[in-house]
């Protein structure tokens, strides 16, 4: 299978499914990552921030040896300027180049917009009459975004992947994000990211999973 793991940001693919990552990896599935924003000087950040984050995002890719990386470096907590229709378009070649059979992409009632529009753009990009291979398409749940979604429209998962083997090393990849990081209650701490995992491991059966909502299941 061709599966294709979408982030608003570099980190939230980690966060949402690294370990779903790794085992998808593991069983022989070609992983593809799609990352829509990245800092840059001309958004106003510095030459060392830029460096740094940029190391990284490859170390990360590195890690997880994805089979292509797509980064459209877009402005982080800005996607509102730009204009969908171009987004969409962008996302419609990438998504046409991998033809991905499963999509996992960030919940659409996350907190952050940025979370919100990137949603809105691939969705349109699973039309079963323009992207008959696309079968299933997961919302995952990202630590620090999707736990504060509003009461009305919170995550309430119905699909769990057991991640028991490899929750460690999405810890250790995590860790490469250390700007990212923080110490507990902050929710990307380790503590918590292991918290989380252990509370959707509980309902699951298993010591650890990722919980996701499955938007769209296509079988034959």
């Amino acid at each position: 299978m061709n599966i294709l793991f979408v982030s608003p940001h570099p980190d939230d693919e980690t966060l949402g499914c690294g370990g779903t990552i790794l085992k998808y990896k593991e069983e022989g599935h070609k992983i593809y990552w799609l990352n829509f924003t990245n800092v840059k000087q001309q958004y106003g950040f510095s030459r060392e921030k830029v460096e740094k984050k940029n190391s990284e995002i490859n170390e990360v890719s590195r890690l997880y040896n994805f089979d292509k990386f797509y980064n459209l470096e877009l402005e982080p907590t800005n996607l509102g300027r730009y204009e969908k229709s171009y987004l969409i378009k962008e996302v419609s070649n990438i998504i046409n180049q991998v033809q991905p059979n499963i999509i996992f992409l960030p919940f659409r009632n996350d907190v952050h917009s940025d979370h919100k529009a990137v949603f809105d753009i691939v969705f349109a990009c699973t039309k079963s009459f323009r992207y008959p291979f696309v079968k299933k398409v997961y919302a995952m749940e990202i630590i620090s975004e999707t736990d504060f979604a509003n009461s009305a429209n919170g995550f309430i998962p119905n699909y769990f992947i057991d991640i028991s083997r490899y929750l460690d090393k999405k810890i250790e990849i995590m860790k490469v994000y250390e700007s990212e990081l923080g110490n507990p209650p902050f929710p990307r701490s380790i503590e918590n990211i292991k918290a989380i995992a252990t509370f959707r491991g509980a309902t699951a059966g298993v010591n650890f999973a990722e919980a996701f909502i499955l938007i769209k299941g296509v079988e034959h």
